[in-house]
């Protein structure tokens, strides 16, 4: 059986460095033409996977079978339309589009035109993030009544670029950044939120889009969800504190796939996900918990369940409709850090 030949929209770090290895790596799935006009760019992706290097979109329509847009976010609902519109199913990195009305009308020309669309909220196969959900699937926490969750990082000297210095028609900022994956994650593992509530800020000079942000979600099941996001914590928070009826959980450090990804490593060798054991978790109670080995994180799964879902005709492995919801409490919380507010989800 001849591999699915994939189109990549965009070179820069989430086209690089996560989804180029991570296709090649998946067994069926071939890197056959990137999007790029960079010289340096063109030339390593030819030379690493043997793909064509093309310098708009529309040359890319007849070299693939499923495009991936990895491109800035205020092109994603442009470049995902118009491949649906030929005929292609699509992978779209996060966030999916601007506002949820976007993204529902991406979810609705994909059924009408009965082609696979699914959202690359890798994420959900952090090793950290796979720990939490086995422990809540297992009881071990109890009854889960609080979900602390932070993506924090130090960076005083902004690093520029689209993400820091656009205004809201670039959709930057931490808030659709980071903020993406925290409530992603939040809402896969304890459902829909009904209440959001936001602070948000720019503390940076020369910085236009928020950079230290916090959001709190009221959960419909009863849980409540504390997200941090920011570029200006110099000392870091732990990446999880889940507190249940039955005790709680308290992680330091990051998921270790992208780190290894931008070093090079390649996705599927032995221990690529491998959490180090000095950052193990502890689980328990204040006078009795104990260290738990951190699941290995599985970004490949992610595109083996693109491939399966081409080749089998079943579900992506995200629900495009997932990815709606989270940008559902984005625009929730902005209008929260907007108005002060606290803002209901129906």
């Amino acid at each position: 059986m001849s591999d699915i030949r994939v189109g990549l929209v965009g070179y820069g770090t989430a086209g690089a460095f996560f989804h180029a290895p991570l296709i090649h790596a998946t067994a069926g799935l071939a890197l056959a033409a990137v999007v790029t006009r960079d010289p340096a760019r063109q030339a390593e992706v030819a030379a690493k996977y043997g793909a064509a290097a093309v310098g708009d979109v529309d040359a890319l329509w007849g070299l693939c079978d499923l495009v991936v847009v990895a491109s800035p976010n205020r092109t994603h609902v442009s470049t995902a339309g118009a491949a649906l519109t030929r005929g292609l199913p699509v992978v779209v990195d996060k966030p999916l589009a601007r506002t949820a009305e976007e993204g529902r009308e991406l979810v609705r020309l994909a059924k009408e035109r009965g082609l696979m669309l699914t959202v690359f909220h890798n994420r959900r196969w952090d090793g950290d993030y796979l720990t939490v959900c086995r422990l809540a699937r297992e009881g071990r926490l109890g009854e889960v009544l609080r979900f602390e969750s932070r993506f924090e990082r130090w960076r005083p000297r902004p690093k520029g670029g689209w993400r820091e210095s656009g205004g809201p028609e670039e959709v930057g900022g931490v808030l659709y950044d980071l903020g993406s994956h925290l409530i992603d994650q939040a809402l896969h593992l304890l459902g829909p939120a009904t209440q959001v509530y936001c602070e948000s800020d720019v503390r940076r000079a020369g910085v236009a889009a928020d950079d230290d942000t916090f959001v709190a979600l009221a959960h419909a099941g009863g849980a409540r969800s504390h997200l941090w996001m920011s570029s200006m914590a110099a000392r870091l928070g732990p990446r999880f504190r889940v507190l249940g009826s039955a005790g709680a959980f308290v992680k330091y450090g990051m998921d270790v796939q992208e780190e290894r990804l931008r070093a090079g490593a390649a996705p599927g060798t032995p221990g690529f996900g491998d959490d180090e054991e000095s950052r193990w978790g502890q689980l328990g109670t204040e006078p009795d918990h104990r260290t738990v080995l951190t699941e290995p994180g599985a970004y490949l799964d992610f595109y083996r369940g693109v491939e399966a879902a081409l080749r089998e005709g079943g579900a992506p492995p995200v629900d495009p409709e997932s990815a709606v919801d989270t940008l559902a409490v984005i625009e929730a919380a902005r209008l929260s850090a907007t108005q002060g507010i606290v803002a209901h989800l129906s």
